[in-house]
């Protein structure tokens, strides 16, 4: 059996935060620019607070079967909600979307390498 490889986006909203979270946030901010934005295995977390109070954590996992992806998603929003819980930071509308890459559709390019055998 082969492993799949699942990208697991988990978003939602802040919620309550006080003066000092805020600034908090504002200060990270670089490290959390949605142009660094990449799916790691920890989890990678990007909002642009300035302009809305939404957020965006990207994981990167993996498994064995199809269903393996629902596991992942539960793992993902388990690390998204331990990481705001261990910063106190207030959300809300917490949603996730996961997406299995070996069902994803091949690219132009990848369709001509298969196509050609390279």
């Amino acid at each position: 059996m082969s492993t799949r490889t699942f990208r697991v986006t988990v978003r939602g909203v802040f919620d309550g935060l006080g003066a000092e979270q805020r600034a908090e946030l504002l200060a990270r901010a670089s490290e959390h620019d949605v142009l660094r934005a990449a799916f790691t295995p920890e989890g990678h977390l990007s909002y642009d607070l300035a302009a809305r109070p939404a957020f965006t954590f990207r994981f990167l996992d993996s498994g064995e079967a199809e269903e393996d992806i629902l596991e992942a998603t539960e793992r993902a929003e388990t690390a998204a909600r331990a990481w705001l819980a261990e910063r106190g930071y207030g959300y809300k509308n917490l949603r996730s979307k996961a997406e299995d890459l070996s069902q994803a559709p091949l690219g132009k390019r990848r369709r001509r390498a298969a196509a050609h055998g390279s």
